[in-house]
């Protein structure tokens, strides 16, 4: 009895020792957020993020959403390999296209490109509903399995072609890209509610990106604003790279 007493102690507090370990890591993740959010602000035009930007960040456990093997590295400000070619995006890009959709809370937004869950995720502690879609079956069954794990009962994920959108879900108060697109979808735009904002790397693989940011006018019109140059895995399916 003694020894299984001593056992669950011993196992207590190697989750606890762990969990702060986490917790100092993500607390020193948000210093660097912070940092390259000053260092960038002349292109960004965002020389801090919101508190709600940055509690969501601190809130999520990225741990649980990076490669197996790969907790320790979670909180890294970098980008980390997750499978299949793809990547965990580095958290100072997740702060920066989070804060540019300036979400209220209570929207509907659409995510294209779920890769390992953690930006829908961040999406999820702030907005009403997340749609993420993702176009490589074994990632997305494993982001919609780590979402579930972690409690996002608000983010409804689906295997699809995200090129075309969610047309059943639409309209949408906000949309997020995920992956370099060479133009911008049109179906993108029509699915945009009119006040809204999409935010959407575009460029050629392997070539120049930029982060575009773009307004929807109540009128239909939209706005584009170039943000800030980029690095990011092609989106695939029709439309996208082959």
């Amino acid at each position: 009895m003694k020894k299984l007493i001593g056992f669950a102690f011993a196992t207590a507090m190697a989750g606890a020792i762990a969990q702060d370990s986490y917790l100092a890591a993500r607390a020193k993740m948000a210093d660097e957020i912070a940092a390259m959010a000053r260092d960038t602000a002349a292109e960004t035009g965002r020389a801090a993020f919101s508190f709600r930007t940055m509690n969501a960040l601190n809130k999520v456990e990225r741990h649980r959403f990076v490669a197996e093997g790969d907790e320790a590295a979670a909180y890294r400000n970098t980008p980390r390999a997750i499978g299949s070619g793809q990547t965990i995006s580095q958290p100072y890009i997740v702060a920066l296209r989070t804060e540019l959709l300036d979400l209220a809370g209570g929207e509907t937004v659409l995510e294209i490109g779920t890769s390992s869950g953690y930006q829908a995720a961040v999406l999820g502690e702030l907005a009403g509903t997340v749609y993420s879609i993702e176009i490589i079956e074994v990632l997305g069954r494993l982001a919609t399995q780590r979402l579930a794990a972690a409690g996002y009962r608000n983010v409804i994920t689906r295997i699809g072609d995200g090129y075309q959108g969610w047309r059943e879900a639409a309209p949408f108060d906000a949309i997020m890209v995920t992956a370099a697109a060479p133009a911008v979808p049109p179906a993108l735009i029509e699915q945009l509610k009119p006040g809204g904002k999409l935010v959407i790397p575009v460029g050629a693989p392997g070539g120049h990106q930029e982060l575009l940011l773009i307004n929807k006018s109540a009128d239909g019109k939209t706005q584009t604003r170039r943000v800030l140059a980029v690095r990011f895995v092609p989106l695939t399916g029709a439309g996208g790279a082959k």
